[in-house]
Protein backbone atom coordinates (compact mmCIF):
# COMPACT_ATOMS: atom_id res chain seq x y z
CA UNK A 1 0.00 0.00 0.00
CA UNK A 2 2.80 2.16 0.65
CA UNK A 3 4.52 1.46 -2.55
CA UNK A 4 1.73 2.76 -4.36
CA UNK A 5 0.87 5.76 -2.62
CA UNK A 6 4.44 6.44 -3.09
CA UNK A 7 4.14 5.92 -6.99
CA UNK A 8 0.89 7.85 -7.15
CA UNK A 9 2.77 10.68 -5.02
CA UNK A 10 5.50 10.94 -7.32
CA UNK A 11 3.30 11.05 -10.76
CA UNK A 12 1.30 13.74 -9.36
CA UNK A 13 3.65 15.68 -7.84
CA UNK A 14 6.69 15.62 -11.02
CA UNK A 15 4.97 13.36 -13.86
CA UNK A 16 1.47 15.82 -13.87
CA UNK A 17 2.80 19.00 -14.39
CA UNK A 18 5.46 18.39 -16.34
CA UNK A 19 3.15 17.16 -18.93
CA UNK A 20 0.51 19.70 -17.76
CA UNK A 21 2.89 22.32 -18.96
CA UNK A 22 3.75 20.64 -22.23
CA UNK A 23 -0.17 20.51 -22.66
CA UNK A 24 -0.50 24.36 -21.84
CA UNK A 25 2.03 24.77 -24.91
CA UNK A 26 -0.66 22.63 -26.86
CA UNK A 27 -3.74 24.26 -25.91
CA UNK A 28 -2.28 27.76 -26.58
CA UNK A 29 -1.14 26.74 -30.00
CA UNK A 30 -4.21 24.93 -30.69
CA UNK A 31 -6.35 28.00 -29.69
CA UNK A 32 -4.11 30.31 -32.28
CA UNK A 33 -2.71 32.31 -29.03
CA UNK A 34 0.42 31.87 -29.70
CA UNK A 35 1.50 31.35 -33.27
CA UNK A 36 4.83 29.85 -35.08
CA UNK A 37 6.61 32.84 -34.87
CA UNK A 38 5.91 32.76 -31.04
CA UNK A 39 7.58 29.06 -31.18
CA UNK A 40 10.37 29.76 -32.67
CA UNK A 41 11.29 32.83 -30.75
CA UNK A 42 10.59 30.89 -27.62
CA UNK A 43 12.61 27.71 -29.20
CA UNK A 44 15.87 30.16 -29.99
CA UNK A 45 15.56 31.71 -26.27
CA UNK A 46 15.66 28.26 -24.66
CA UNK A 47 18.71 27.14 -26.97
CA UNK A 48 20.66 30.01 -26.79
CA UNK A 49 19.91 31.98 -23.45
CA UNK A 50 17.84 29.55 -21.01
CA UNK A 51 19.59 26.43 -21.35
CA UNK A 52 23.34 27.56 -21.56
CA UNK A 53 23.51 28.65 -18.23
CA UNK A 54 21.82 25.77 -16.33
CA UNK A 55 24.57 23.66 -17.80
CA UNK A 56 27.60 25.89 -17.31
CA UNK A 57 26.64 25.88 -13.63
CA UNK A 58 25.82 22.37 -13.90
CA UNK A 59 29.15 21.80 -15.15
CA UNK A 60 30.57 24.11 -13.09
CA UNK A 61 30.12 22.99 -9.46
CA UNK A 62 30.69 19.13 -10.00
CA UNK A 63 33.99 17.47 -10.04
CA UNK A 64 35.44 15.54 -13.25
CA UNK A 65 34.34 12.38 -12.10
CA UNK A 66 31.20 13.13 -11.62
CA UNK A 67 30.95 14.79 -14.88
CA UNK A 68 31.83 11.66 -16.41
CA UNK A 69 30.86 8.64 -15.00
CA UNK A 70 32.05 5.79 -17.07
CA UNK A 71 29.24 3.11 -16.12
CA UNK A 72 26.76 5.82 -17.50
CA UNK A 73 28.33 6.24 -20.15
CA UNK A 74 28.71 3.23 -21.16
CA UNK A 75 24.93 1.78 -19.76
CA UNK A 76 23.60 4.82 -21.58
CA UNK A 77 25.82 5.11 -25.02
CA UNK A 78 25.59 1.25 -25.01
CA UNK A 79 21.69 1.47 -25.84
CA UNK A 80 21.86 4.21 -27.39
CA UNK A 81 24.07 2.96 -29.88
CA UNK A 82 22.05 -0.37 -30.08
CA UNK A 83 19.24 0.67 -30.75
CA UNK A 84 20.10 3.25 -33.39
CA UNK A 85 21.83 0.12 -35.30
CA UNK A 86 18.86 -2.11 -34.46
CA UNK A 87 16.00 1.11 -35.94
CA UNK A 88 17.60 1.07 -38.85
CA UNK A 89 18.12 -2.52 -39.30
CA UNK A 90 14.48 -2.75 -38.77
CA UNK A 91 13.86 0.04 -41.24
CA UNK A 92 15.75 -1.63 -43.66
CA UNK A 93 14.18 -5.26 -43.29
CA UNK A 94 10.68 -3.67 -43.38
CA UNK A 95 10.79 -1.80 -46.76
CA UNK A 96 14.34 -0.87 -48.49
CA UNK A 97 14.71 2.15 -48.76
CA UNK A 98 17.50 4.89 -49.11
CA UNK A 99 20.04 4.23 -46.76
CA UNK A 100 19.60 8.30 -45.75
CA UNK A 101 15.91 6.87 -44.56
CA UNK A 102 17.40 4.19 -42.44
CA UNK A 103 20.03 6.52 -40.71
CA UNK A 104 17.17 8.64 -39.54
CA UNK A 105 14.84 5.61 -38.67
CA UNK A 106 17.69 4.70 -36.48
CA UNK A 107 17.98 7.85 -35.23
CA UNK A 108 14.42 8.38 -34.41
CA UNK A 109 14.54 5.40 -32.55
CA UNK A 110 17.30 6.42 -30.22
CA UNK A 111 17.62 10.32 -29.89
CA UNK A 112 16.14 10.99 -26.66
CA UNK A 113 14.76 14.41 -25.84
CA UNK A 114 17.17 15.23 -22.80
CA UNK A 115 17.80 19.05 -23.63
CA UNK A 116 13.96 20.60 -23.90
CA UNK A 117 12.40 17.28 -21.73
CA UNK A 118 15.47 15.67 -19.57
CA UNK A 119 16.75 19.13 -17.58
CA UNK A 120 13.19 20.24 -16.65
CA UNK A 121 12.10 16.71 -15.75
CA UNK A 122 15.40 16.00 -14.02
CA UNK A 123 14.74 19.88 -12.30
CA UNK A 124 11.36 18.80 -11.37
CA UNK A 125 12.20 15.27 -10.07
CA UNK A 126 15.69 15.71 -8.26
CA UNK A 127 16.32 19.35 -8.39
CA UNK A 128 18.92 21.77 -9.57
CA UNK A 129 21.69 19.88 -7.36
CA UNK A 130 21.16 16.45 -9.46
CA UNK A 131 21.31 17.45 -13.25
CA UNK A 132 24.78 15.92 -13.85
CA UNK A 133 23.38 12.74 -15.99
CA UNK A 134 20.71 14.95 -18.08
CA UNK A 135 23.90 17.36 -18.35
CA UNK A 136 26.59 14.35 -19.68
CA UNK A 137 23.18 12.76 -21.44
CA UNK A 138 22.90 16.03 -23.67
CA UNK A 139 26.27 15.88 -24.46
CA UNK A 140 26.47 12.64 -25.87
CA UNK A 141 23.02 12.95 -27.69
CA UNK A 142 24.51 16.61 -29.28
CA UNK A 143 28.36 15.15 -30.08
CA UNK A 144 27.96 11.94 -30.74
CA UNK A 145 24.40 10.86 -31.74
CA UNK A 146 23.90 14.18 -34.07
CA UNK A 147 27.47 13.62 -35.74
CA UNK A 148 27.06 10.14 -36.74
CA UNK A 149 23.86 11.01 -38.24
CA UNK A 150 25.43 13.62 -40.38
CA UNK A 151 28.37 12.04 -41.50
CA UNK A 152 25.80 9.21 -42.39
CA UNK A 153 24.33 11.46 -44.31
CA UNK A 154 26.87 13.15 -45.54
CA UNK A 155 28.67 10.38 -46.42
CA UNK A 156 25.65 8.82 -47.96
CA UNK A 157 24.89 11.97 -50.23
CA UNK A 158 28.08 12.58 -51.67
CA UNK A 159 28.42 8.96 -52.71
CA UNK A 160 31.18 8.19 -50.37
CA UNK A 161 33.83 10.65 -51.26
CA UNK A 162 32.57 13.25 -47.97
CA UNK A 163 33.79 11.46 -45.38
CA UNK A 164 36.33 14.38 -44.89
CA UNK A 165 33.50 17.04 -45.05
CA UNK A 166 31.06 15.60 -42.98
CA UNK A 167 33.89 15.69 -40.66
CA UNK A 168 34.56 19.10 -40.33
CA UNK A 169 30.52 19.95 -40.81
CA UNK A 170 29.81 18.11 -37.52
CA UNK A 171 33.15 19.56 -35.66
CA UNK A 172 31.81 22.99 -36.97
CA UNK A 173 28.08 22.72 -35.70
CA UNK A 174 29.16 21.47 -32.20
CA UNK A 175 31.74 24.35 -32.21
CA UNK A 176 28.90 26.56 -32.66
CA UNK A 177 26.26 24.67 -30.43
CA UNK A 178 25.68 26.93 -27.53
CA UNK A 179 24.59 23.31 -25.33
CA UNK A 180 27.98 21.75 -25.78
CA UNK A 181 30.09 25.37 -25.51
CA UNK A 182 28.25 26.02 -22.04
CA UNK A 183 28.94 22.61 -20.92
CA UNK A 184 32.72 22.89 -22.54
CA UNK A 185 33.37 26.28 -20.03
CA UNK A 186 31.76 24.13 -16.81
CA UNK A 187 34.32 21.92 -17.28
CA UNK A 188 36.92 23.80 -17.76
CA UNK A 189 36.10 25.61 -14.71
CA UNK A 190 35.70 22.34 -12.70
CA UNK A 191 39.00 21.22 -14.48
CA UNK A 192 41.18 24.33 -13.96
CA UNK A 193 39.82 25.57 -10.98
CA UNK A 194 38.81 22.64 -8.77
CA UNK A 195 36.91 23.38 -5.88
CA UNK A 196 36.80 27.18 -6.31
CA UNK A 197 32.82 28.49 -6.38
CA UNK A 198 31.97 30.48 -9.41
CA UNK A 199 31.54 33.88 -8.38
CA UNK A 200 28.74 35.23 -6.81
CA UNK A 201 27.51 37.88 -9.69
CA UNK A 202 28.07 35.16 -12.34
CA UNK A 203 26.06 32.43 -10.69
CA UNK A 204 23.37 35.10 -10.00
CA UNK A 205 22.94 35.77 -13.46
CA UNK A 206 22.99 31.93 -14.61
CA UNK A 207 20.87 30.87 -11.87
CA UNK A 208 18.03 33.97 -13.16
CA UNK A 209 18.63 33.38 -16.11
CA UNK A 210 18.30 29.63 -16.57
CA UNK A 211 15.12 29.71 -14.34
CA UNK A 212 12.46 30.01 -17.19
CA UNK A 213 14.50 27.18 -18.77
CA UNK A 214 12.79 24.28 -17.70
CA UNK A 215 8.72 25.45 -18.33
CA UNK A 216 9.65 27.41 -21.36
CA UNK A 217 11.43 24.64 -22.81
CA UNK A 218 8.16 21.78 -22.17
CA UNK A 219 5.95 25.10 -22.87
CA UNK A 220 7.76 25.41 -26.56
CA UNK A 221 7.28 21.91 -27.20
CA UNK A 222 3.86 21.82 -26.22
CA UNK A 223 3.46 24.58 -29.10
CA UNK A 224 5.41 22.54 -31.69
CA UNK A 225 3.49 19.14 -30.98
CA UNK A 226 0.52 21.87 -32.00
CA UNK A 227 1.45 22.40 -35.51
CA UNK A 228 2.03 18.46 -36.42
CA UNK A 229 0.38 15.87 -38.33
CA UNK A 230 0.50 12.73 -38.96
CA UNK A 231 0.41 12.83 -42.01
CA UNK A 232 2.83 10.33 -43.00
CA UNK A 233 4.30 6.99 -41.23
CA UNK A 234 1.55 6.59 -38.76
CA UNK A 235 2.81 2.62 -38.52
CA UNK A 236 6.10 3.55 -38.64
CA UNK A 237 6.12 6.18 -36.01
CA UNK A 238 4.84 3.22 -33.92
CA UNK A 239 7.22 0.63 -34.26
CA UNK A 240 9.40 3.47 -34.17
CA UNK A 241 8.35 4.99 -30.48
CA UNK A 242 8.15 1.38 -29.13
CA UNK A 243 11.95 0.98 -29.74
CA UNK A 244 12.09 4.64 -27.96
CA UNK A 245 10.02 4.13 -24.90
CA UNK A 246 10.63 0.38 -24.72
CA UNK A 247 13.34 -1.35 -25.74
CA UNK A 248 15.68 1.51 -25.42
CA UNK A 249 15.46 1.56 -21.46
CA UNK A 250 14.94 -2.25 -20.75
CA UNK A 251 18.27 -2.22 -22.70
CA UNK A 252 19.73 0.26 -20.74
CA UNK A 253 18.58 -1.46 -17.57
CA UNK A 254 19.99 -4.64 -18.60
CA UNK A 255 23.25 -2.75 -18.88
CA UNK A 256 23.13 -1.17 -15.37
CA UNK A 257 22.23 -4.61 -13.82
CA UNK A 258 25.36 -6.69 -15.98
CA UNK A 259 28.33 -4.47 -17.22
CA UNK A 260 27.54 -0.74 -15.77
CA UNK A 261 26.64 -1.22 -12.20
CA UNK A 262 25.81 1.84 -10.64
CA UNK A 263 24.31 3.76 -7.43
CA UNK A 264 20.21 3.72 -7.26
CA UNK A 265 20.44 7.39 -8.53
CA UNK A 266 22.71 6.95 -11.57
CA UNK A 267 20.85 3.97 -12.31
CA UNK A 268 17.47 5.59 -12.56
CA UNK A 269 18.91 8.79 -14.49
CA UNK A 270 19.74 6.47 -17.49
CA UNK A 271 16.84 4.31 -17.44
CA UNK A 272 14.55 7.36 -17.66
CA UNK A 273 16.99 9.30 -19.51
CA UNK A 274 16.66 6.73 -22.12
CA UNK A 275 12.79 6.39 -22.13
CA UNK A 276 12.44 9.74 -22.97
CA UNK A 277 10.57 10.24 -26.30
CA UNK A 278 12.23 11.37 -29.45
CA UNK A 279 13.75 14.42 -29.48
CA UNK A 280 13.22 17.51 -31.92
CA UNK A 281 16.42 17.90 -32.65
CA UNK A 282 15.70 15.19 -35.41
CA UNK A 283 13.78 17.17 -37.40
CA UNK A 284 16.26 20.03 -37.18
CA UNK A 285 18.32 17.30 -38.77
CA UNK A 286 15.72 15.71 -41.06
CA UNK A 287 15.06 19.37 -42.43
CA UNK A 288 18.20 20.05 -42.96
CA UNK A 289 19.03 17.52 -45.36
CA UNK A 290 15.53 17.33 -46.75
CA UNK A 291 15.04 13.68 -45.79
CA UNK A 292 12.43 12.24 -43.66
CA UNK A 293 10.63 15.18 -42.91
CA UNK A 294 7.00 14.11 -42.70
CA UNK A 295 7.66 10.71 -40.55
CA UNK A 296 10.39 12.15 -38.29
CA UNK A 297 7.49 14.41 -37.03
CA UNK A 298 5.53 11.77 -36.65
CA UNK A 299 7.71 9.61 -34.70
CA UNK A 300 8.14 12.80 -32.44
CA UNK A 301 4.64 13.20 -31.96
CA UNK A 302 3.21 9.83 -31.38
CA UNK A 303 6.69 9.02 -29.12
CA UNK A 304 5.83 12.51 -27.20
CA UNK A 305 2.34 11.17 -26.52
CA UNK A 306 3.34 7.86 -25.41
CA UNK A 307 5.90 9.14 -22.81
CA UNK A 308 3.47 10.47 -20.59
CA UNK A 309 2.28 6.84 -19.35
CA UNK A 310 5.84 5.12 -19.63
CA UNK A 311 7.67 8.07 -18.10
CA UNK A 312 5.09 8.54 -15.05
CA UNK A 313 5.62 4.73 -14.46
CA UNK A 314 9.27 5.05 -14.27
CA UNK A 315 8.82 7.68 -12.10
CA UNK A 316 6.79 5.96 -9.74
CA UNK A 317 9.61 3.35 -9.64
CA UNK A 318 13.16 5.34 -9.55
CA UNK A 319 11.54 9.37 -8.68
CA UNK A 320 11.63 10.38 -4.61
CA UNK A 321 8.60 11.14 -3.47
CA UNK A 322 8.00 14.79 -2.59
Amino acid sequence: MTSIVRAMSVVFNVALPVFAIILAGVLAGKAKLLGPAASEALNKFVYWMALPPVLFLGTARRSLPEIFNGPFIGAFLGAMLAVYALGALAGRLIRRERTQIHCMQGLNASFSNTGYMGIPLFLAAFGPDHLAPTILATVIMSAVMVGIAVIWLEFANSHGNGLGKALRDVGRALAKNPLIVATALGIAWSALLPGVAVPKPVATFCELMGAPAGPCALFAIGLFLATQRLTAGLAEAGWISAMKLLVQPALTWALTQTLFPMDPFWTGSAVILAALPTGALTFVVAQQYQIYVERTSSAILVSTVLSVVTLSALLAVYAPAG
